[in-house]
C-alpha cells in the first residue's frame, strides 16, 4: 500500500483527496501548511507526494527544491491554479515529476498518481531511503550521510526489514520468525537478538545527531528520522 502525503492548505481540497486516496487503498496523510509537510517529510518515508504550490510557510516550489538537494527521490504532483507554460516549467525543473492545474477531476489526479508510482515500482524495491540513510538492496551495501556502512550479513538483513517497516514498531518475535527464520526455537533469540540491534544501532547512529534506530520499551524497536525543529 503506498504511502502518500498532500501537503494543501485548503482544508476542504486535502480532506476530499485524501478521502478519495483512502477509498482507493491507499495510506494518505494530510499536512496544511509548508512548514508541517516538510517536517513530516524529514520525519517519515513517503511513496509520493502531493504538493499545492502556494502555501502558508515554505511554498510548494521551495519544499521541492529541498526535497531534491536533500537527495530525496519519491515522486512529486504539484498542484496549483497557474497554468501559463513559464510557470509549468518552473514547476517541473523545480523538481516536480508532474502537474495538475486547479480545478481538476478526482479521476485525473487518481490517474497521474497511477503513472508515477508505476514508474517508481521497479526501482523502489532495489533502493531504500529515511532521512540520510540509503540502503541499496541491490548491492547489499548502506550509506549514511553518503559514508558507507561496513554491515555484516546479518546486520544488512536486519536493517533491510527494519527499512521494509519503518515508522512500524517490530518486535523480537518479528525478527526471530522474518529474519533468523526460528520462531520455534526453545531458546529464545531475545539476547542474540538485542547484542546485533546494539551493533546495528552503532553503525547507523554514531555520530550523527539525528537517532535512527529506537528501542520501544517493554515492546521492540523502530527505525524512524527524528523531526529536527
Amino acid at each position: 500500500m503506498a504511502k502518500i502525503l498532500i501537503i494543501e492548505d485548503d482544508a476542504k481540497t486535502a480532506n476530499a483527496i485524501r478521502t478519495g486516496l483512502r477509498g482507493e487503498g491507499y495510506d494518505a496523510a494530510v499536512a496544511k501548511t509548508g512548514d508541517d509537510g516538510f517536517f513530516q517529510l524529514k520525519a517519515e518515508t513517503f511513496d509520493l507526494v502531493v504538493l499545492d504550490w502556494m502555501l502558508p510557510g515554505r511554498d510548494g516550489i521551495a519544499i521541492v527544491k529541498e526535497l531534491r538537494a536533500r537527495g530525496a527521490k519519491m515522486p512529486v504532483l504539484l498542484l496549483t491554479a497557474r497554468d501559463a507554460v513559464e510557470d509549468r516549467v518552473l514547476g517541473l525543473d523545480s523538481g516536480a515529476d508532474d502537474y495538475l492545474v486547479k480545478p481538476f477531476a478526482f479521476a485525473e489526479l487518481l490517474a497521474r498518481i497511477r503513472v508515477l508510482l508505476r514508474r517508481t515500482e521497479d526501482t523502489d524495491h532495489l533502493r531504500r531511503q529515511i532521512g540520510d540513510l540509503v540502503l541499496d538492496v541491490e548491492n547489499r551495501r548502506a550509506y549514511r550521510s553518503s559514508k558507507e556502512i561496513t554491515l555484516t550479513p546479518r546486520e544488512f538483513d536486519l536493517l533491510a526489514y527494519f527499512m521494509r517497516h519503518h515508522g512500524q514498531t517490530v518486535t523480537r518475535r518479528m525478527l526471530a520468525t522474518d529474519v533468523w527464520r526460528e520462531p520455534h526455537r526453545v531458546a529464545p533469540l531475545d539476547n542474540v537478538i538485542d547484542v546485533h540491534i546494539a551493533h546495528l544501532r552503532r553503525k547507523i547512529d554514531e555520530g550523527h545527531r539525528s537517532k535512527l534506530l529506537h528501542t520501544v520499551r517493554g515492546v521492540g524497536f523502530v527505525l524512524r528520522a527524528e523531526v529536527q525543529a
